[in-house]
């Protein structure tokens, strides 16, 4: 019960990595307000963790959902203690087929989402005199650049800026700001990321998934459970002394 009497709030929780943590945090005694675009995703996944949690609606892109979704989740939880970003959308292409939009739209959620969230719930944190956490998602895409995958590896090594500016920053106010850095976690978007490398690749339905497994030194490809360790601990009062730091949770990928 280390979040006992915490309550956080958790983008893009209507499923996966989200989902998953909203759960631990239950289990830790916290209550959560499960925040994603699909209201109805986010329904069922509060629905399913009791009356410890609650769900609403947000886009990270639209700054008025933002304040509607913080404003909800104050409402049922009375303030916010810990703040996981996690909304966030992959892309892939070749560098000379990058669209524009495309661009704009992986760094409107992952970057500009990150920041404006994280934002708003310091704001919110700094005025009720919070101590509070907040943890952004990172990844291992964006601690180096990958041929396919510039846009998003750059919109994630933003989010480890964004974190260290954001952490010093902060920290006079009592608040933490940390961040995971997740290997390949495997999940329903493997199946898009899969087709991505077969096209452009060449490799067979499957193959680009069974190679990254066999390349992660401990042996396969992670999953969201595998993260939630460090989710407890980065939002618990473990963590006090932690400042501005992006930690690798990848099954020995990457050394830092």
């Amino acid at each position: 019960m280390r979040l006992a009497g915490k309550t956080a709030l958790i983008t893009g929780a209507g499923r996966g990595i989200g989902r998953v943590f909203a759960a631990a945090y239950v289990a830790e005694g916290a209550r959560v307000a499960v925040a994603d675009i699909d209201a109805e995703s986010a329904r069922q996944s509060a629905a399913a963790l009791g009356d410890a949690a609650i769900g609403v609606a947000m886009d990270v892109t639209d700054q008025a959902s933002i304040d509607a979704a913080l404003a909800k989740a104050v409402a049922h939880l009375g303030q916010i203690d810990i703040l996981v970003n996690n909304a966030a959308i992959f892309s892939a292409a070749p560098v000379v087929d990058i669209a524009r939009q495309d661009y704009a739209r992986v760094f409107d959620v992952n970057v500009a989402g990150t920041l404006f969230t994280m934002q708003a719930v310091a704001r919110h944190m700094i005025e009720r005199g919070i101590r509070g956490k907040i943890i952004n998602m990172a990844s291992q895409a964006g601690r180096r650049g990958e041929p396919l995958v510039a846009v998003y590896c750059a919109s994630k090594a933003a989010v480890i800026s964004l974190t260290q500016s954001a952490g010093l920053n902060l920290i006079g106010h009592g608040i933490n700001v940390n961040a995971i850095s997740p290997g390949v976690v495997d999940g329903e978007h493997w199946d898009g990321v899969d087709a991505f490398f077969a096209r452009y690749e060449g490799k067979a339905p499957g193959q680009k998934k069974r190679e990254v497994s066999a390349a992660v030194p401990f042996g396969r490809m992670g999953v969201a459970e595998d993260l939630t360790g460090m989710a407890i601990f980065l939002a618990s009062s473990e963590s006090d002394y932690v400042v501005a730091q992006t930690y690798n949770v990848d099954g020995g990928q990457w050394m830092s």
